[in-house]
């Protein structure tokens, strides 16, 4: 009778939460511009789920449960200043709250810039995010995605990737035979890193493109620069009082976004600092609800 009551007990706990599918490699027959591994360079993951060492890139699906899936996913890039991966609160988490709106979700072990394992690592990172959307698009129909409501969402430098999509499609980075479009349909971001000028986050600039980067990939890669006519609607988050990542990097990307008339929405916080992943600490509003009101005011 109590092996009886566990396994009902298991079985309305699994109905309640989202599922998350086995880690699927990105490239099955090869990752692009990439040297052999070196032995010392070996992927870790520690009790918070902070991952460093990344060389394999893999994209791991959170599915919502039987029949709430509302046909839109969404593909997240977990920030740590190109250096690591914070793939628990801003990864793991952050999938698990869209599946409960119905959304499915991906979560993105990107490669993180390193001399050691690739051959240009200024576009590795871009890479694997095209990737991603490629190998989404590709597989919506088995997966019950709408191809034309596929988001991208970003934290920190993840926001840098996440806007680095949002700017830079149009050009290929990796094989694309099928000629499948790597523009998302919208984009959130999330105290993101987007400029690389002086309101810079130092660490992820010189991470991505090293210390003596050159005046054109320094342009290159301030995406409020980037901005087009063309560029995906997008929903901004940041705090006032962010001492990592300036809260200008966020005004930036609005006002060029207003410039091209893109449709946008900025929250800014009054405090909040950095990192905070889904629940602001200093404040009792919650963005999350504000990006889902978003989202369904614009249709996705």
């Amino acid at each position: 009778m109590k092996i009886l009551k566990l396994v009902m007990a298991l079985a309305m706990f699994s109905s309640s939460v989202s599922f998350a599918q086995q880690q699927i490699p990105l490239y099955p027959n090869g990752v692009p511009n990439s040297k052999k591994t070196p032995v010392t360079y070996i992927e870790r993951v520690d009790q918070t789920d902070w991952i460093t060492g990344v060389s394999i890139p893999t994209i791991t699906p959170y599915f919502p449960e039987k029949g709430k899936s509302n046909g839109t996913a969404i593909i997240i890039f977990p920030g740590g200043g190109y250096a690591g991966l914070a793939s628990g609160h801003e990864g793991r988490g952050i999938a698990q709250e869209f599946n409960k709106i119905g959304v499915t979700a991906f979560v993105v072990k990107y490669r993180l810039p390193s001399d050691s394992i690739m051959l240009n690592k200024t576009i590795g990172p871009l890479q694997d995010a095209q990737r991603a959307i490629q190998l989404v698009r590709a597989r919506s129909g088995e997966w019950g995605i709408n191809p034309h409501k596929i988001g991208i969402i970003g934290f920190s430098a993840g926001g840098h990737l996440a806007s680095t999509l949002d700017t830079h499609y149009a050009k290929a980075l990796i094989d694309n035979p099928n000629n499948t479009s790597l523009r998302p349909d919208f984009a959130i971001l999330v105290y993101p890193v987007i400029s690389f000028g002086p309101e810079a986050h130092v660490g992820s600039r010189e991470n991505l493109i090293g210390t003596k980067p050159s005046a054109d990939l320094i342009e290159l890669y301030s995406n409020e620069k980037q901005i087009t006519t063309d560029t995906p609607p997008t929903f901004l988050v940041h705090a006032t009082d962010d001492d990592v990542v300036p809260v200008e990097n966020s005004i930036l990307f609005y006002e060029g976004l207003l410039k091209n008339k893109v449709k946008a929405e900025l929250h800014i916080f009054e405090a909040g600092g950095h990192g905070f992943g889904l629940n602001n600490p200093k404040s009792s509003e919650h963005w999350f609800n504000w990006a889902a009101s978003w989202l369904a005011g614009n249709g996705f």
